[in-house]
């Protein structure tokens, strides 16, 4: 008898032995999970699942598959290349059994997707709502404080400003 389940975004044709390579899954090596969303069993198709129905599985092992490697080069006068590697984080599962009803009763953990689980769980206290205190009021704008004036240049002081400006030019001739 054999299974089309789903996970990680994927469907699987499955029977009892199968060893398969799935998107991560919260488990531990050794640990028994179940698929609840199966959409056939042998001849009994779903509309979209089949109510009732598992796949039940052993976690082999958490692996990763192998790298791929992202390549950009930009052309012409950039010169700019860039690598980045990727593997993906994978769950390796053998097939034990498939069960046509009564899933939701066998007491075996469902398999769940390492996005689905919150990393910590933290107790949600609620806050006694604070009193409002009234704005305070803005105390009036001050004016601005005189700026002494700028201290005016003496005639010598411009002559040698002037020099400098000479010296820079060049003499046509």
């Amino acid at each position: 008898m054999f299974a089309v389940m789903k996970t990680g975004g994927k469907q699987y044709r499955v029977q009892p032995g199968d060893v398969l390579r799935v998107e991560k899954l919260a488990a531990d090596a050794g640990e028994m999970i179940q698929f609840n969303e199966v959409l056939m069993v042998g001849s009994t198709v779903g509309a979209p699942m089949i109510a009732g129905a598992g796949v039940q599985a052993e976690v082999i092992d958490q692996i990763k598959g192998p790298k791929t490697i992202n390549f950009v080069k930009r052309r012409r006068k950039h010169s700019s290349k860039r690598t980045k590697g990727h593997r993906q984080k994978l769950t390796l599962v053998r097939i034990k059994d498939i069960l046509e009803k009564g899933a939701e009763k066998s007491g075996v953990k469902a398999a769940i997707g390492t996005g689905s689980v919150p990393h910590v769980a933290t107790p949600v206290v609620e806050a006694a709502p604070a009193e409002k205190k009234p704005a305070a009021k803005k105390a009036a704008a001050k004016p601005a404080a005189a700026k002494p004036a700028a201290a005016k240049k003496t005639a010598a002081a411009k002559k040698a400003g002037n020099r400098k400006k000479a010296s820079c030019r060049k003499s046509v001739g």
